[in-house]
């Protein structure tokens, strides 16, 4: 029997870092601005295809959707392709 986890998704939340955009821009860099978190691993990459159902949330005022800031981001439980 295979453990439960298994047949579970695990969420992703895509979100732009705009602290990367600002670096990138005063620095005349181009380092990846999308980051895809899924639990507690944290992938980046500068353009993503989502390959199913998605939504995108704001937190609103009160308080992060996110712990490392973030108000708005697209979460889906879908397989996602990083494509750059």
């Amino acid at each position: 029997m295979l453990p439960l986890f298994w047949n579970c998704k695990m969420k992703k939340y895509i979100h732009v870092n705009q602290h990367i955009i600002r670096s990138n821009k005063k620095n005349g860099e181009s380092n990846h601005v999308l980051t895809i978190k899924e639990g507690r691993k944290n992938t980046y990459c500068s353009r993503v295809k989502i390959l199913g159902p998605s939504e995108v949330i704001y937190s609103g005022n009160d308080k992060p959707l996110l712990p490392c800031g973030a108000r708005v981001a697209v979460v889906t439980e879908s397989e996602i392709e990083i494509i750059e």
